[in-house]
């Protein structure tokens, strides 16, 4: 093990878009903060995986999604590298953002760095020890081999809430009735793509296109196109035998550049990403129905033909695995009722959007009442077993259903963000991250630009 052991207030481990505004947010609050991040770079499925453009910031009019996500925003529209916030036209939610890889992943590096963090690439997590309640240490897999790292406070921001886990923290995982987890997708970036011609068959063909219920005059109502459709080209693909992956539908999204864009339309069912095996068979899975949309694409989509596939990313995406049992475990009904807290630190307009594990089509897609907004509790991300950890992410302490509506990137961004807050409060004073002043928290996150109602 190397000799160099290192001490901060603040550790993240995971440098995902959770992990990065959590490790920013701690460095604002005064945290001498770490990032310890498995690539080269922050930014996570985001900037790895070709997870994109980021949806909602939005609850109708109200952008619900502020702070230092927000912000990232700003920044890349700034420069040129995202259009901002424009509308969805796949008639999911309210609206999308897309944006520039390579920029994003300068950007969270420099707002990182400006706020005096640091990050730690190429650094897995191997190992955690773990007393009285208490997280001692973590050894990280480095280039110069493993070396223990240490700090006052922990934040899980792995997605897969491998640090709580290793720590014994309880975790439940998938539906509550089977266990099953929704599917994991390889996303696909592809250039080249005639996106007017694409425009032109849309209005050409509407009944293909039945989430925009007819009107589909919605597409011209933002510079870059979202879609979700093709059912008929689909059915002759399948009836042909050219398309045999579980879906009843084509998606993607335009990019920050024109005619980029990113298909979400593989589904790999019945692995576990938890388990280092099968997640490697879903990798190669994963691979093999990538090229198989491609050539499907390229064959059957008016626009796609001179299409260029360019990138599948290092890692096949996750939508849910473990979850922590935290202080509180936000519910279906809690967000369907709109459920508000005294400790509320994120809020997200997302409907409930839980892809069916074992078949083509979603289990349970629930748009909520126009412009409202579920709000998600400190209580989410601290638990009753390990005092000094918050976890932030997509694997908070949340049911099935739930996770379905909170786990997009800009609400776990959001997330993230006041975890680092709470981590780096309770970091600075020596406490438990369970004795934290909510009303404090809050009001830091709102001198860091968060929303909050």
């Amino acid at each position: 093990m190397s000799s160099e052991n290192r001490t901060y207030d603040v550790i993240v481990v995971g440098g995902g878009i959770s992990g990065a505004m959590a490790a920013i947010g701690a460095a604002r609050t005064g945290a001498k903060t770490l990032v310890v991040e498995q690539y080269g770079f922050l930014g996570g499925m985001l900037t790895a995986a070709g997870v994109g453009p980021m949806m909602t910031f939005h609850a109708g009019d109200q952008q619900v999604i502020q702070g230092t996500t927000g912000e990232l925003i700003d920044r890349l529209e700034g420069k040129g590298q995202s259009p901002g916030h424009i509308f969805d036209t796949t008639g999911f939610t309210y609206t999308v953002t897309p944006f520039d890889v390579e920029g994003m992943k300068r950007e969270l590096e420099l707002m990182l760095t400006e706020a005096g963090g640091e990050p730690l690439y190429h650094a897995m997590l191997a190992s955690v020890e773990s007393d009285a309640g208490k997280i001692k240490s973590i050894t990280v897999c480095t280039k110069a081999g493993l070396m223990k790292l240490t700090a006052n406070v922990f934040v899980d921001a792995t997605g897969d809430a491998d640090l709580a886990f290793h720590a014994g923290v309880a975790c439940t995982k998938g539906r509550e009735s089977d266990g099953a987890c929704q599917p994991m997708t390889m996303k696909m970036r592809m250039m080249n793509v005639d996106i007017q011609k694409v425009r032109a068959y849309i209005k050409d063909n509407p009944d293909e296109f039945p989430h925009l219920e007819g009107e589909v005059s919605q597409i011209d109502r933002a510079p870059r196109l979202s879609i979700g459709g093709f059912v008929k080209k689909l059915a002759k693909g399948k009836e042909a035998g050219d398309f045999t992956l579980p879906r009843d539908g084509i998606l993607f999204f335009e990019a920050n550049t024109e005619g980029e864009v990113i298909v979400n339309t593989t589904r790999i069912l019945g692995y576990d990403a938890n388990d280092p095996w099968s997640f490697s068979l879903a990798e190669m899975e994963g691979r093999r129905q990538a090229l198989e949309v491609d050539r499907f694409l390229k064959k059957y989509i008016p626009g796609f033909e001179k299409s260029v596939l360019v990138y599948t990313g290092p890692q096949i995406g996750v939508r849910s695995s473990r979850q922590i049992k935290g202080i509180y475990t936000l519910t279906a009904e809690d967000v369907y009722a709109r459920k508000k807290f005294p400790d509320t630190i994120a809020h997200t307009g997302y409907p409930v959007d839980i892809h069916d594990p074992k078949g083509t089509s979603f289990v349970e897609y629930v748009r909520p009442e126009w412009g409202s907004f579920c709000n998600i509790p400190y209580g989410c991300l601290i638990n009753g077993q390990i005092t000094n950890m918050v976890t932030v992410g997509r694997c908070i302490s949340v049911d099935f259903e739930a996770q379905g509506a909170i786990r997009t990137t800009p609400t776990m961004g959001a997330v993230g963000q006041a975890g680092g807050i709470a981590a780096a409060m309770a970091a600075l004073k020596n406490r438990a991250v369970g004795s934290v002043d909510t009303e404090q928290l809050r009001a830091e996150l709102l001198k860091q630009g968060s929303f909050l109602a």
